[in-house]
């Protein structure tokens, strides 16, 4: 690959910028946008019109180069839509078409260096000289922001249309301001049609106490993503780039503590400052996470984390492969082939397909042993959480290493036991202070699930007013380093 053009491509990550939730720039794009939004909300055309607008300003303020591509994932799905219905003699071929359009350009700009990479790794170890990566086109090698959100989100209403649980609708309009609709386009939740259309048909306007549950669930998200994940993300790249000069068994224990935090509360604080967004202009998102880390088994780790996308595959590819109600074989192939489509979903890398391999593996001997139903029934169910939480945080190594080779590294670190210089504790007191609070904070959570009364207290309104003061205070005063979202990568 040309060293110049390799060279060009950092420079433009580098000094392209993307509007953040977490900045100046949002700030001032959210205030225009709700000082707006009460004049065009009243009349259908006019309230799509503002949302598809000000949507593709959003996200042109990256690159407006690629608004062609979400432009014309949404056509093909749009008119795929009608002709669905028009022409229902011949629907299967219109949903293939748009499978072809969707995946296809998923695959050109996601997975071409990837598929070429895997090609020669094939080749040279047969000993056959092979350059496929040379010959990927120079635009396939900038990955669009948010392509894998608004891409599944495209395919999901062309395929509901299929199946006839969705009538498509008529107005480009309205199709394009769900697709595209800025609070949950760069980095989801993925929302599906079903859910979202019927609310844009709608003149929706919001009473105080759904505005305060909108603040509340951005001061929240805005308070996960800059004081909790930003304040761990120098802490965790040091010792991914080996930059701190720290090892050892309790140190790399301490960092994939850390990044299982900083990637839940990263993620996590977005979908919330998304859904408290499209809650204030009116419009109900699902949850994303629930608690995750929490969970007593790795099934049920997947009905708590990124909820929209563990869905979406439920529907769209587990279920159609089989299930879990034709047999355990059966059930098995549906899971490994789902959880190895996720993995690919996250990134075209081999760690990606690693971990979502060891979320299948841990997921097939608990379908098998059922080991985790029989610890549920003794006294000893509190240790479920603990074990449930090492599997993922030993498969996240894979999914924030850079290689596998650094990935196996680290893994072998954890578990042999290799002396640790403490010294780290000073160097990082504050990503660890945070760590702490973390799971200070789950384990609030967990106790207020198990206590009724502590439950009662909690949803009393003038603990939720101190919560979401502290939160917006904390997150100007202690907030980290300005770190993009993790999942804008993918």
């Amino acid at each position: 690959m040309d060293s110049t053009f390799a060279l060009g491509v950092y420079i433009y990550f580098r000094f392209t910028e993307i509007m953040v939730f977490n900045s100046i720039e949002f700030l001032v794009f959210a205030v225009a946008f709700f000082a707006l939004w009460p004049v065009f909300r009243k009349k259908n055309n006019a309230r799509w019109s503002f949302i598809t607008v000000m949507s593709f300003v959003f996200y042109g303020w990256w690159d407006w180069r690629f608004l062609f591509l979400i432009i014309g994932s949404g056509l093909i799905d749009y008119f795929a839509g009608l002709l669905l219905v028009q022409r229902s003699s011949h629907k299967k071929l219109f949903l293939i078409v748009s499978l072809i359009g969707n995946l296809g350009s998923l695959s050109v700009f996601k997975y071409s260096v990837f598929f070429a990479t895997v090609l020669d790794d094939f080749f040279n170890s047969m000993g056959i000289a092979s350059s496929f990566i040379d010959h990927v086109p120079e635009f396939a090698l900038i990955l669009p922001v948010g392509i894998s959100f608004y891409t599944f989100q495209s395919m999901s209403y062309t395929i509901d249309v299929y199946r006839g649980r969705l009538q498509p609708t008529k107005n480009i309009l309205h199709f394009f301001s769900y697709l595209a609709m800025f609070p949950q386009l760069v980095a989801g939740p993925i929302v599906r049609a079903k859910d979202l259309l019927n609310q844009l048909a709608q003149h929706r306007t919001t009473n105080a106490l759904q505005r305060w549950n909108a603040i509340k669930l951005m001061a929240y998200g805005l308070f996960q993503k800059v004081v909790l994940a930003d304040n761990m993300s120098f802490f965790i790249d040091s010792a991914f780039e080996g930059k701190s000069g720290f090892d050892g068994t309790a140190y790399w224990w301490l960092v994939m503590m850390a990044f299982s935090f900083q990637i839940y509360c990263d993620f996590s604080g977005y979908s919330l400052i998304a859904r408290g967004l499209a809650k204030y202009m009116g419009y109900h998102f699902k949850m994303n996470f629930n608690h995750p880390y929490l969970a007593t088994s790795m099934r049920e780790f997947w009905t708590r984390w990124h909820i929209s996308l563990s869905t979406w595959f439920r529907d769209y590819v587990y279920i159609p492969l089989g299930g879990s109600r034709n047999g355990l074989l059966v059930g098995l192939f549906a899971l490994w082939t789902t959880m190895l489509l996720s993995g690919l979903w996250h990134g075209a890398n081999y760690t990606f397909i690693v971990w979502a391999a060891l979320h299948a593996a841990f997921s097939s001997i608990e379908r098998i042993t059922k080991w985790n139903k029989a610890w549920s029934r003794s006294r000893f169910k509190w240790m479920l959480i603990p074990i449930i939480f090492v599997q993922a945080l030993v498969a996240w190594v894979y999914f924030r290493a850079a290689d596998l080779a650094q990935a196996n590294e680290i893994v072998s670190t954890l578990f042999s036991f290799q002396p640790s210089d403490f010294g780290f504790i000073h160097s990082f007191e504050n990503a660890l202070l945070v760590l702490g609070l973390a799971f200070l904070i789950e384990t609030v959570i967990l106790i207020r699930k198990e206590f009724t009364l502590i439950s009662i207290w909690f949803k009393t309104k003038h603990l939720d007013i101190v919560l979401v003061c502290m939160s917006i205070i904390a997150s100007i005063f202690f907030r980290g380093e300005g770190a993009q979202f993790i999942y804008f990568q993918f």
